[in-house]
């Protein structure tokens, strides 16, 4: 498949986290020459925290994680690529049990210490026998880097995804490791994604959560690829503890903001790495809304603008159209008046108070629209409420990649 136009130059130099080994091996779910199983064994001691997809039809890892992330504690993680073992009724579940069962006797660890997730075809049960052969290779495989991990979970990504952050508490470096897989079925529904962060700090789980919890409406929840809300997404952040910083427990513990600021600083980054691997797309885009009546109602009107196949394909074909934005905002069902509203491309403001500004230059707006990283700005003029979302351009190769996905 053809590396996105938007991907980075190559793949980031991330350190090891003290505390987490990488395994890869192949599975072979589907019939191709790649690996796609993922293990990822945590030393004892690590702290889980996680969001999942609110689809009401979530796969069986879904229920699974919902039921082992609130107990805080983790060993291990593993992910299939190529079955999203979602819709498949009891057999997906016994495959599931069958997974951490498997795990936890390798590790001598409950069952309900091993997160696992799938992503791939919905509706066909993982094979169980596949699944333990893969789970056997793993265990016997030496360990990898992070860029073989970021492309075993990946489906049609084009690239692997990764980012590091770092913090300090109070005199302890604290390193942040993160890979994510997600290129489509993307949209802000808690995320649309497998996302998995690795930190050696130590941290109490309830505020790791907390803290994921606040980074996620920020970053993974204000992205669209294409408004399909997947069965499967996951983000769990692991926290080994390893690197002998003063446990923070609370909000007002001394480098508990900084900690925080980077979790939310890497959510960033791997959301945005989501969506410039969109499928199909040419334009990275970023949509700022100000001036609503509420920073929920502004979250609400970017997206509306963002899952536009109208807006997205105007700015495919890098055409200027504000009337789609227009169109996208008072669909929203939101509060906005027609009368107050502002609309820029870049830095270029192009209609203002219901009407084109007069005589406004569309030559560095058509410049503007002509590169890879294109701003768009609204004011609705009516409060303070805002709120900024990011997404793609839709192109010929979406349907192109999504019309044979299975094949």
């Amino acid at each position: 498949m053809q590396r996105s136009p938007l991907a980075p130059a190559y793949f980031p130099v991330l350190p090891p986290i003290a505390g987490v080994t990488l395994r890869v091996a192949q599975a072979r779910y589907k019939d191709w020459d790649r690996c796609d199983l993922t293990y990822i064994e945590l030393d004892a001691g690590t702290a889980v925290a996680g969001v999942t997809t609110q689809s009401l039809c979530p796969s069986p890892e879904v229920e699974w994680c919902r039921d082992a992330i609130p107990l805080g504690s983790a060993r291990a993680l593993v992910v299939n690529a190529g079955n999203a073992n979602a819709f498949t009724g009891h057999r997906g579940r016994a495959a599931v049990e069958a997974i951490a069962a498997k795990v936890a006797n390798h590790l001598g660890c409950l069952p309900s210490d091993v997160l696992i997730s799938s992503t791939g075809v919905i509706g066909v049960p993982l094979p169980i026998d596949k699944a333990e052969a893969g789970l056997e290779a793993a265990f016997d495989a030496a360990p990898c880097d992070w860029e073989a991990a970021a492309t075993t979970i990946g489906t049609t990504d084009t690239y692997a995804k990764g980012a590091h952050v770092s913090a300090m508490i109070g005199d302890t470096r604290v390193e942040l490791v993160g890979i994510i897989k997600g290129s489509g079925m993307i949209a802000p529904d808690m995320a649309t994604m497998l996302g998995y962060i690795f930190t050696d700090a130590a941290i109490d789980p309830a505020l790791l959560q907390q803290m994921l919890s606040a980074a996620n409406k920020r970053t993974f929840s204000c992205i669209t690829v294409d408004s399909d809300t997947s069965t499967s997404d996951t983000v769990l952040a692991f926290a080994t503890g390893k690197a002998g910083n003063a446990p923070i427990t609370s909000m007002d513990d001394a480098g508990a903001d900084a900690f925080h600021a980077a979790l939310s600083d890497i959510c960033r980054q791997l959301a945005h790495l989501v969506v410039r691997d969109g499928e199909g797309a040419t334009k990275f885009v970023e949509i700022s809304v100000e001036g609503a009546v509420s920073d929920e109602s502004a979250h609400r009107i970017g997206l509306s603008i963002a899952n536009s196949p109208l807006v997205k394909t105007a700015l495919a074909g890098e055409d200027a159209n504000w009337g789609r934005i227009v169109m996208a905002i008072g669909k929203a069902g939101e509060p906005a008046d027609r009368d107050l509203l502002s609309i820029r491309f870049g830095a270029t403001q192009v209609a203002t108070g219901g009407l084109a500004v007069e005589g406004y230059d569309e030559a560095p707006v058509a410049a503007h629209l002509k590169g890879q990283d294109i701003q768009i700005g609204v004011d609705l003029g009516l409060g303070e409420g805002r709120a900024t979302v990011w997404t793609c351009d839709l192109t010929h190769g979406y349907i192109a990649i999504n019309a044979d996905y299975r094949s």
